[in-house]
């Protein structure tokens, strides 16, 4: 298994990672007193403010996020463009996610969108690697 190929767990387990940060410390109160509810997890989620609802929504965008990777990385692979610059491109991803993710807790919305912006192009590199290669 390559670097590249093992980064798409690493991107697959970052929403799971959100997820935990946007409930972390409310499961000791009660849901009736404001605590985590797990018999309506999306609900309790919903009416959250600050890093809470942001961990929430980079969880989303994690979810998001990792099709169009782990097809950029699965498609890369099988065309022929896996190597040192498909693992290097790939940890630049996860680097960028978590950055990205940082970002949307610390409220940094510009900063973030730049990151995004840089992600998205990583991972169009990623899924054209192969092409590039092939007339270089």
């Amino acid at each position: 298994m390559t670097f590249a190929l093992f980064t798409i767990f690493l991107i697959a387990i970052m929403p799971i990672a959100c997820a935990g940060i946007a409930k972390a410390g409310s499961f000791k109160t009660h849901p009736r007193d404001g605590g985590y509810d797990n018999r309506n997890p999306r609900d309790w989620l919903a009416k959250q403010e600050g890093y809470r609802k942001w961990a929430n929504a980079a969880q989303a965008n994690c979810w998001e996020a990792l099709p169009f990777f782990a097809a950029a990385v699965i498609v890369n692979h099988v065309t022929g463009g896996a190597g040192i610059t498909s693992n290097l491109l790939a940890a630049a991803f996860v680097l960028l996610r978590v950055l990205y993710v940082w970002l949307y807790l610390k409220g940094k919305q510009a900063t973030r969108s730049m990151v995004w912006v840089a992600g998205f192009a990583v991972n169009v590199a990623i899924f054209f690697l192969p092409i590039v290669f092939q007339y270089l």
